[in-house]
């Protein structure tokens, strides 16, 4: 079969043919149809992501159809339509975690590929109202989203939700999953087109702003007509004070991400004298994917995607996302 392998950190993405696997007891064999990208795959690819092991086959996100089926496997027939939960070994907890829990996609081999032996207790029917694509773009950031915003955040219908970095794959299906929700939701971007085309879909969105404007926060707050309940957000870093001002008192802010790195310095007093609650969240339990698609499936929500590249156009893919052009998720065609 082929697949997309990365050797080495700071590496180009090679096409190869590797042998196709089999599986094992337990497994399924799914012959992918399409998988979608996450920034994972750039960062690790660029060596900065933590507990690199490599050679492997990127990619966590992927649908397809059950092509074998392993020794005990019930419950499957060869020819199913599914998609693939992006993680391996959550643990018991639902909480959080467990120590061996690990994405797909490194060090386990990933969707970048005509197949993937996964265990069947990862699998599920694929949506009936969304295609291989459109599946493909929802595991990893619809489940992060979802974890994020209903579980630990807890977002209410009529609660006031801001988004940040609505370009962001996660972001977007966070806004996407909230307004669903019915919530009242706001964004915020870098880029005043992104931001325009964030708005400009067809998914309820309330209004935004960038968040290079000087005093984003109280601007926003001041077109919303009021501080937000939840924050959801995925930067940290220095920006992470604006986010203190803009939440309401009680309000929960949750991130699942931190790209402008930590936080430096954390104003205690508007912590407690707000009585904000500030939340850590990341991926999802097999349970949490469940949710998830449960909830799309009840709305007939369907992912944006940005891109379609053929398989073979891997590494451009790769650089079209770290370009930072895309609105919604970029998809491999297998």
């Amino acid at each position: 079969m082929l697949a997309l392998q990365l050797d080495a950190p700071h590496q180009t993405a090679v096409l190869r043919e590797i042998t196709t696997p089999q599986p094992a007891p337990g497994e399924v064999l799914i012959k992918l149809r399409a998988a979608a990208l996450n920034h994972r795959d750039v960062w690790i690819q660029k060596g900065q992501y933590a507990g690199i092991k490599l050679p492997c086959t990127l990619g966590a996100d992927g649908s397809g159809e059950i092509a074998a089926l392993g020794a005990n496997v019930s419950g499957w027939q060869v020819g199913q339509e599914v998609i693939i939960y992006p993680g391996v070994a959550w643990g018991t907890a639902e909480h959080a975690q467990g120590p061996e829990f690990r994405v797909l996609g490194m060090p386990d081999p990933g969707t970048f590929a005509e197949y993937i032996s996964v265990a069947a207790e990862y699998v599920r029917p694929r949506p009936a109202h969304l295609s291989p694509e459109q599946a493909a773009a929802l595991p990893l950031a619809g489940l992060t989203a979802y974890r994020a915003a209903f579980e630990r955040a807890r977002v209410q219908p009529g609660e006031r939700v801001l988004v940040t970095g609505v370009g962001g794959g996660v972001a977007l299906v966070a806004a996407q999953l909230c307004a669903a929700h019915g919530a009242e939701v706001w964004v915020t971007s870098g880029e005043d087109d992104k931001l325009a085309r964030a708005l400009a879909l067809p998914l309820g969105l309330r209004g935004g702003i960038s968040y290079r404007t000087p005093n984003w926060a109280r601007t926003l707050t001041q077109q919303a007509g009021g501080n937000f309940d939840v924050v959801i957000d995925s930067a940290a870093g220095e920006a992470f004070g604006a986010l203190l001002d803009a939440a309401a008192p009680g309000g929960r802010i949750v991130f699942y991400g931190a790209t402008l790195g930590n936080i430096p310095q954390l104003p205690a007093a508007k912590v407690f004298w707000k009585q904000l609650s500030i939340l850590g969240s990341s991926m999802g339990s097999p349970r949490d994917f469940d949710a998830m698609l449960a909830f799309v499936n009840e709305r007939h929500l369907v992912p944006i995607v940005d891109k379609v590249f053929p398989l073979a156009e891997g590494e451009a893919a790769l650089r079209y996302l770290e370009a930072g052009q895309q609105l919604g998720k970029v998809v491999l065609g297998i």
